[in-house]
Order: structure tokens, then sequence, then C-alpha cells
């Protein structure tokens, strides 16, 4: 029997996002292509160059050249971001199982891109690779507390996902802002594997990120709004026995300060609830009317 007839056959597709990775590129996706050429009998590499302006690009077409598989590089017209730029990528991507790779920083052992085929052929449609001792940030704390998915996020190196998953969070939505909240949200089954080490700092500037993924996977802002009218009620009623006391007492102040106090803290509620309706609105016409979600320039397939 041959050795390829020992390998996995379901098709697999290994996402790989690069932003000026410059030689360290080369070396992930060799080492994650020998992974794969071990384990499967087919499988291709999409990288998507998201506007890299080092020599990242030309590094990994020299390295692609001679390469068995296919090798599909997806060239962003302008910097997307890694959301966005991923998203262009699953949609590039054919196989039945897709590995995601946020980053080629390969800080855990090769062995477990396979682990995580294992453990999805278990019944697993989203596997999670994470680090076992990180910290949860701000960020997951508060997700997870007001989620309603099953699952907990957390920091991950990488993942896998079914294209049943895909499929999945691409009929609830054209538009994915945090595919991690999305996948959550799925209901599908999610599955942790835990290695010993730590994952580099994350992509700067994702505030944004965090207020939609929020907004959106979760009834983060409706608690807050609630907290805010609960808290001006309180505000009116101590300033209504405030104002009895005083009566009561026969030693009447002058009304206008407590009035203005009053109004100014008044408004100032009702803008921060506003504030929190306009964003729901605004992801709403977002989500409902950007169609163009991302802009390839162009498409280059190398294979030997």
């Amino acid at each position: 029997m041959s050795s390829i007839d020992n390998k996995e056959k379901n098709f697999i597709s290994a996402v790989v996002y690069l932003h000026n990775d410059g030689a360290r590129a080369v070396e992930f996706c060799r080492a994650v292509a020998a992974e794969l050429d071990s384990r499967f009998a087919q499988y291709e590499l999409v990288v998507v160059d998201d506007a890299c302006t080092d020599d990242t690009v030309e590094r990994l077409r020299t390295w692609g050249k001679d390469q068995a598989a296919p090798l599909t590089i997806l060239h962003m017209s302008l910097y997307h971001g890694l959301e966005n730029a991923m998203n262009a990528g699953l949609d590039a991507s054919i196989g039945d199982y897709v590995y995601e790779f946020d980053s080629t920083e390969l800080c855990y052992p090769a062995a477990m891109i396979f682990d995580a085929y294992r453990t999805a052929l278990q019944g697993s449609d989203i596997v999670s690779v994470c680090p076992k001792a990180t910290r949860s940030g701000l960020f997951y704390r508060i997700f997870n507390a007001n989620s309603h998915s099953n699952y907990q996020l957390r920091t991950d190196a990488f993942r896998l996902v079914t294209r049943r998953a895909i499929n999945r969070v691409h009929a609830s939505s054209a538009h994915l802002p945090y595919r991690k909240a999305a996948y959550a949200a799925c209901g599908l089954k999610m599955t942790d594997l835990e290695f010993d080490g730590k994952v580099g700092a994350g992509a700067p500037h994702r505030f944004n990120l965090a207020i939609d993924s929020l907004a959106l996977y979760t009834d983060a802002g409706f608690k807050a709004s609630v907290g805010i009218t609960l808290f001006m009620l309180a505000l009116a009623l101590a300033e209504l026995v405030y104002t009895l006391v005083i009566f009561a007492t026969g030693h009447p102040v002058a009304g206008w300060t407590t009035t203005m106090f009053v109004i100014t803290v008044g408004f100032a509620g009702l803008f921060a609830v506003l504030a929190i309706v306009v964003k729901y609105l605004s992801l709403l016409l977002e989500l409902t009317f950007k169609q163009q979600k991302y802009l390839v320039e162009s498409i280059e397939k190398l294979q030997k």
C-alpha cells in the first residue's frame, strides 16, 4: 500500500494571514505544508497578502513555485485588517476543513495541527488551539459574561473549522466583523485544545471590533442601557427626597442650581442611551446595506 493511501482523504485548506511578515512567513508556511503533506492526500495553502510593503510576497512566491500542493496568494487592494482579510481568504478556500492561521507565529507543536483535525472528526465543528496559561482579557470577560453561547471565548493560536461551520455563520450574516464570536454564537460544537506556551500580542487598534462584537453577539449594550436608566431613576428619586426634606424643614433654597443639575445629568444619561441605540442602528445599516466586504486586487496561483 502506498503512503498516499494511508493519508486522510478530506480536502484541507489552510488560510494564512500575512502583513509584512518577511522571512517568517516562508518558515511558517513551510512548517504547515510539511505537516499537511504528511497527513493529507489533498490540501491547499491560501495566503492573504494584506497590502504587504516588504519582501513577504516575493519570498513566498519563490518558495511556492517548488511546492507540490497549490499555493494561492490573495492580494488585497488595500490594507483591510485581520478580520476582513481573513474573510476574503475563507471565501477563496474550497476545503472540507479549513485551518485559520491569524498569525505566522509558530508558538505550538506542529503536531497540534493534525490533533485539531482529529478532534474535529470526533464531532466538533470548531476546534481552537489555545495556550494553557493565558489571562482572560477585559473583552473576553465582558463577552463571556453577556453572551448566550455555551462556549467561552479565549485567546487562541489558530483554529480549524468545518465547511458546515463556515456556511452556518455566513448564512446568519454576509459580513462577519469577528469570526471567533460568530463561531461561538452559531450553535455548533466547539472544543479547545491546549498547549504549553503563550501567544504573542494581538493586532492593535481593535477597539471598534470589540465594540461591534459586543453589540452583535451579546446583550451587553442592553444591560448597559438598563443600568443607565436605573441610575437616572435613582438620581431623580434622590433629588425628589432632597427637595421634600428641604421644603419640610422650612429652609428652601433657590432651585436654579438643583434644577440645572438634574437637567444636566438627565440629558447626559439620555445621550448615553441614545449613543448605544445609534451604535446598534449603525451596525444594522452596515450589515444590511454594505455589500462589498473587501476589495481583492488579484489572485495568484502557484503550483509545481
